[in-house]
């Protein structure tokens, strides 16, 4: 019988000589061969530009503002008739931006008030700015001094917001009618407070615009409508009866006038 010993040494040469275990994925992946890397082209350089000096800022130069000569029929220089101030003078048409919008505006001067207006160029025909009258109407509202009086039998306050409208709707004629109504010689009673400063307002109004047109000082002016007014027909008793009898005229159609109202 074989010793214990041999038996042993016959299973350690067996173990020995059995086959390896096939290789695992692990293993495989670990042996086979690494796929070739293709190469990547470089690319080519680029040349780089050298870093450009600051530039100094230049201070920001304005533009000219334009210069307006001309503007809905009016120009620089032109003496025009506003009506709730009378004659004044444009110094100048000037660009304004107000909230965001650019506005055109005439600047008005009334040298005797002291005063500048301006006004929107756009706003003219709204607000009655017209030319100055020509030497015809002038003459006209001359002549219109010379008329009798003709004195609504009315409240003073009615007549007095008349003259007032009249005063300022810049109708030179129609001005020229408040000053003939409002005229007192002095074979005449005084007049109030209120009608003198009324007659003051359409004197001057009336005889700034004849000194402007007639290229004279307003002293020569309001000695021209003073004289008109003097060849106007005296108030003796006929005239005073033919003005009552005008006024009762004008005092019943203004009653009918309210009570139609």
């Amino acid at each position: 019988m074989p010793s214990k010993t041999a038996k042993t040494a016959v299973k350690a040469t067996v173990s020995k000589a059995a086959p390896a275990k096939s290789p695992g994925k692990a293993d495989a992946a670990k042996t086979a061969p690494k796929a070739a890397v293709k190469p990547v082209a470089a690319k080519p350089a680029v040349a780089t530009k050298p870093a450009a000096k600051p530039v100094a800022v230049q201070p920001k130069v304005e533009e000219p503002k334009k210069v307006l000569t001309q503007r809905q029929g009016f120009k620089t220089n032109e003496f025009v008739v506003y009506p709730a101030h009378g004659v004044g003078q444009i110094l100048a048409i000037e660009e304004q931006e107000i909230a965001g919008a650019k506005l055109e505006l005439f600047v008005i001067n009334f040298m005797k008030d002291k005063m500048t207006l301006r006004v929107p160029t756009a706003k003219v025909a709204n607000v009655g700015m017209r030319k100055l009258s020509e030497p015809a109407l002038v003459k006209r509202a001359l002549e219109t001094l010379k008329g009798r009086a003709r004195v609504k039998r009315t409240m003073w306050s009615r007549r007095a917001q008349e003259y007032e409208a009249k005063i300022n709707s810049g109708d030179i004629v129609a001005i020229a009618e408040v000053v003939r109504d409002l005229y007192r010689s002095d074979s005449q009673p005084e007049q109030s407070y209120s009608e003198r400063q009324l007659y003051e307002a359409a004197l001057d109004r009336l005889s700034r615009e004849i000194a402007v047109v007639q290229h004279v000082t307003e002293t020569e002016a309001v000695k021209e409508v003073e004289g008109q007014l003097a060849k106007s027909p005296r108030r003796g008793a006929k005239a005073e009866a033919e003005s009552d009898a005008d006024a009762d005229v004008d005092g019943d159609d203004a009653a009918v006038a309210d009570e139609a109202a």
